[in-house]
């Protein structure tokens, strides 16, 4: 990411954007401009000044605005605005493709189509909270946006490094369940796994990690079309029983805690985890 700050800085030195009233899509589209320059030096205002070398976006009938007659629309169907027409370009640079497609469509198309028809989502609301009432002095209506600013940076920022985070469990996970022989997953350490199995081609059943109460936790897989419904819930007898009850029913020593909706167990040892998980599979 330091490397795409440092040629940002070069590709652009200064930011326009329309002044009075923000909304979401200039806001978030700000935020956006600098993450990828800290140092880009943004004004606000009502006509782009004559001369001006820098990028421009939602005002000025450029690239990067959406007020035009002839503005462009996704395939399907949602109009862009000044944030999603500024990520197609850059989205690239902060997450990997098949992610930043992702984002586009969970989080920057709700408020590229809420500028653009009025429709209300909740980030739109939490951006338009930021604008000072008609009873306050609307003069401040600048610091209100940069504070809208400074808090879309913020969610951005951490938006993004979890998309990371979360691409680096999916490609561990998958590297993981390439070496399985079995249909029982064993992780160490414990990472998001449910995405990548939903989508993993062959069945994996259970997924066994270290629990942090100490001992480890055995769960049950949920399936591909429907991620409410569990591939091979552990039996119904097991479910909400003591622990007495399931070392009696099992002859698992260590079988400690199995949930009463059937989606977790609870091992004492790495062993007796892999024990409940075998004796489970063969139940119906």
């Amino acid at each position: 990411m330091s490397q795409n700050k440092n040629k940002f800085k070069e590709f652009f030195k200064e930011g326009f954007t329309h002044g009075g009233v923000f909304h979401a899509d200039d806001v978030f589209a700000t935020a956006l401009l600098k993450i990828l320059n800290p140092d880009i030096q943004i004004s606000r205002g009502f006509s782009v000044p004559e001369n001006f070398s820098g990028i421009v976006y939602d005002i000025g009938d450029g690239k990067y605005d959406h007020h035009q007659k002839n503005s462009r629309v996704r395939e399907n169907g949602v109009p862009y605005a000044a944030f999603g027409l500024l990520w197609e370009q850059f989205g690239h640079e902060l997450l990997s493709k098949v992610d930043a497609q992702a984002f586009d469509e969970y989080f920057i198309q709700p408020i590229d189509q809420s500028d653009n028809t009025g429709e209300e989502n909740i980030i739109s609301l939490i951006i338009s909270d930021r604008i000072p009432t008609w009873q306050e002095n609307t003069i401040q209506i600048d610091e209100a946006f940069w504070e809208a600013v400074a808090l879309a940076q913020k969610i951005l920022e951490q938006r993004f490094k979890q998309i990371r985070s979360d691409r680096e469990a999916y490609e561990i996970v998958i590297h993981k369940a390439n070496g399985c022989k079995d249909d029982i997953l064993y992780l160490d350490p414990v990472v998001p796994w449910k995405e990548a199995l939903r989508n993993y081609p062959r069945d994996i059943l259970y997924v066994i990690y270290p629990s942090i109460r100490g001992g480890y936790n055995i769960q049950a897989v949920p399936c591909r079309e429907d991620k409410n419904a569990l591939r091979h819930p552990f039996p119904q007898i097991w479910c909400g029983a003591s622990s007495q009850e399931l070392q009696k029913n099992t002859g698992i020593q260590d079988f400690t805690f199995c949930h009463k909706s059937g989606f977790l167990s609870v091992a004492e040892t790495l062993e007796g985890a892999f024990a409940v998980a075998r004796l489970a599979m063969t139940e119906l």
